[in-house]
């Protein structure tokens, strides 16, 4: 999500003369686009910004001064302690007010004092937003179709930073795929904090869930793949299942957060599933695509779990076979209600962590063995660390090196795995492989 608020905070930027560069030194106006959703999030920013300090009082300056702003989801949460800690910022706004920016960058240019915008504007910023600039970078593109959380999960600050779910209209969204499919992007990742609870407003009145969603952008002219994420269980309803069946472009690999398997951690996490229930859904999103493979998320040591629900998760796991995942301690997370109590000591943690982790790399070593020997759809998208290399991804979003020409950087081409690690493949293009 941040890299695509960031891409069009660029957007917004650019009427007013700023462009992107990799050098933090040559910058008039650095921007920290974070997120809150780790422990120590905010810390780091504040390290970060200690580092970017000496930077400020730079000569030679658009405005005689660098301007630095922090944006996103740390700076709703705690946007005037970063101003009474490094009062050196010049601007703090949050996820939902960047549509503002050109207006804050004018007051804060005025030298009218920090300026401060972490609102939940009544109107949603898409609104107000410049279409995207037109040359998208690379052969992929991230998309966002919906915004905010109402599931208040207990350990999860998304609902306090992000706001309330909130959809954009179908007419929209289609309108900027088109855009990207034009620059030459050939896969879109739709997303959102909860994205598969997406209910557009249609064209014509009415509204789309995720499902139709996917398969009117499957008919883009040059849109070739399709992934969506982040997944919540109980909102995978007939029609996003169907997709997964009925539209080709939809890639086979799915990121479908479980968090744990033991039904009474679950319920702590105010999560609306049980473990059966998840197990009943991957049930039937195979049947739907049997070569789907799925990934997930897992938080260890939430507060009160026991040996015995960490196991239920252990059982889970072996039961589903994840491709990857994400695996983390429990951090409490400010204002969460999980922060409170029965907190598990952080060595038990630990010891459950490498467990679990050590589970899931086996399955994912497993996985990519299983790939050899296989034809893959590659798309090249940078290139390698040897000469004459490539690097692409699987439709299971696996890293596929190959030796091929440059000119096929961007495009989608056929490859022959001929072996695989823990973290990635390699292989050969067959001879359908064109430029």
């Amino acid at each position: 999500m941040n890299v695509y608020d960031s891409a069009r905070i660029a957007d917004v930027l650019a009427p007013l003369g700023y462009a992107p560069t990799d050098d933090p030194a040559a910058a008039d106006m650095i921007i920290l686009n974070t997120c809150h959703i780790r422990e120590k999030a905010a810390e780091k920013v504040y390290s970060e910004l200690g580092r970017l300090r000496p930077l400020k009082d730079r000569p030679g300056t658009r405005n005689g001064r660098v301007m630095i702003a922090v944006a996103g989801c740390v700076a709703q949460a705690e946007g005037e302690e970063i101003l009474r800690r490094t009062p050196f910022v010049d601007i703090v706004l949050g996820p939902q007010t960047y549509h503002r920016l050109p207006e804050m960058v004018a007051r804060a240019e005025r030298a009218a004092g920090a300026v401060l915008d972490t609102d939940f504007p009544a109107d949603p910023k898409f609104d107000h937003l410049p279409g995207p600039a037109a040359g998208a970078e690379g052969s992929s593109a991230f998309l966002t179709v919906q915004e905010g959380c109402d599931k208040f999960c207990t350990f999860c600050v998304v609902p306090y930073t992000r706001g309330a779910e909130y959809s954009r209209a179908v007419a929209d969204v289609l309108r900027e795929a088109r855009c990207y499919a034009s620059a030459g992007v050939r896969e879109i990742t739709l997303l959102g904090q909860n994205v598969n609870c997406f209910h557009g407003e249609a064209p014509g009145g009415g509204e789309w869930g995720l499902g139709r969603l996917i398969a009117e952008v499957a008919e883009i002219e040059g849109i070739e793949r399709i992934r969506y994420t982040t997944s919540y269980p109980a909102d995978m309803d007939d029609a996003l299942i169907a997709a997964h069946r009925d539209v080709p472009e939809l890639m086979p690999f799915l990121h479908l957060p479980v968090q744990s398997g033991s039904d009474r951690v679950l319920a702590a996490m105010n999560r609306r599933h049980g473990s059966d229930d998840y197990r009943r859904l991957v049930d039937r999103l195979r049947a739907a695509r049997p070569d789907l493979a799925l990934s997930s998320d897992f938080i260890i040591g939430f507060p009160g779990e026991t040996d015995g629900d960490f196991r239920a998760t252990l059982e889970l796991v072996k039961d589903v076979e994840f491709t990857s995942a994400y695996s983390f301690k429990y951090s409490p997370r400010p204002g969460t209600p999980a922060s409170l109590e029965d907190q598990v000591d952080d060595a038990v943690k630990s010891e459950r962590l490498a467990e679990l982790q050590s589970l899931l790399d086996e399955q994912q070593k497993r996985f990519n063995d299983r790939c050899i020997g296989r034809e893959m759809t590659v798309l090249f998208d940078r290139p390698g660390r040897h000469p004459g290399q490539l690097v692409g991804r699987s439709p299971y979003m696996q890293a596929v090196h190959a030796q091929a020409p440059r000119p096929l950087l961007g495009s989608l081409q056929p490859v022959m795995i001929t072996a695989g690690s823990a973290n990635s493949l390699s292989g050969t293009l067959t001879d359908r492989a064109v430029a």
